[in-house]
């Protein structure tokens, strides 16, 4: 019988968002394709530096127990060619990252991939293939390799934070404040306190992350701590709530800021990664998180 990733997260990851690579990148733009790869088959005994992506996917394979059956499968899901490849699987191998399998496409979008894999979440440096991926209805968001990255802090806890509309949510309520301002947006969300708000893009990824969190067990060395970090505040808080209730999902920690800069209350949850569809939220949280943009809804609609 054929092995099956089914039951298991499997979180596909390009090799710059894993691994530290601008440099190498840096030939790539201001050369071609071959210098990039010369210089990776040059380096592929010199193991890469963990890049932004690195400390979430480290501690999420640790959720993996000794023995049994694994919970969380990452793979490489990359345009670069397969002898690239090697250095990738050789960084993983140096850095303790166990991790066997990928596809490497030579410039080809590899996000046609995802439907292979049954991927729960795509990280890319890429924003082509990151809006690829969200088209075809899987959680996916844009790494920015320059954000703050280290795996080090909570060694114990996955810390992931979400925003909420466009995000967990759909940007129904969003377009509404777009379009018709504060006003209109905190009454569309009283008189519908009770209906809840349909699923975002990345719904299914704390979806996922809350099922294992109810697996965890005594020996597993990490737990897992979400966080819904908004703009909302009271008393649109309470849709957004009730909207988690209904689809029977927790978080530990809920932030209602109103507008106040999401960055600052960041470096005090301090996540392993935190997921925004607003390129300024994300430019506030790059300091403090390794951050991904979700690019999604009406806020997206033009960049």
């Amino acid at each position: 019988m054929a092995y099956t990733l089914d039951n298991q997260l499997v979180v596909a990851v390009s090799s710059r968002a894993l691994f530290d690579f601008e440099a190498e990148n840096n030939v790539f733009e201001q050369d071609d394709d071959r210098a990039y790869q010369a210089l990776q088959l040059a380096r592929v005994n010199q193991p890469a530096q963990p890049g932004v992506a690195y400390p979430l996917i480290r501690k999420l394979l640790e959720l993996n127990p000794v023995a049994g059956e694994p919970r969380v499968e990452v793979v490489i899901l990359s345009r670069n060619d397969p002898v690239s490849g090697l250095r990738a699987f050789r960084s993983c191998e140096a850095l303790g990252l166990k991790i066997s399998r990928g596809v490497f496409t030579r410039g080809r979008p590899p996000f046609r991939y995802l439907h292979a894999f049954k991927a729960g979440l795509f990280l890319s440096a890429n924003s082509e293939d990151v809006r690829g991926a969200l088209e075809a209805g899987f959680p996916a968001a844009r790494v920015y390799p320059d954000s703050f990255k280290t795996a080090d802090r909570h060694p114990h806890e996955i810390r992931v934070a979400f925003d909420g509309d466009a995000v967990l949510f759909s940007d129904e309520a969003e377009r509404i404040f777009k379009s018709q301002g504060l006003a209109a947006f905190l009454e569309n969300e009283t008189s519908k306190v009770g209906l809840p708000l349909r699923e975002g893009p990345l719904k299914p990824l704390l979806a996922a992350l809350h099922r294992l969190q109810k697996v965890a067990d005594a020996v597993t060395p990490v737990r897992i701590r979400t966080a819904l970090v908004t703009a909302r505040s009271a008393p649109a808080h309470e849709r957004a709530i009730r909207t988690l209730m209904e689809w029977d999902i927790e978080v530990d920690e809920a932030m209602f800021l109103g507008g106040l800069d999401k960055g600052r209350f960041l470096k005090e949850f301090e996540p392993d990664f935190f997921f925004d569809d607003q390129i300024s939220h994300c430019e506030s949280a790059l300091g403090f998180s390794p951050t991904g943009h979700v690019p999604s809804g009406i806020a997206n609609h033009d960049t």
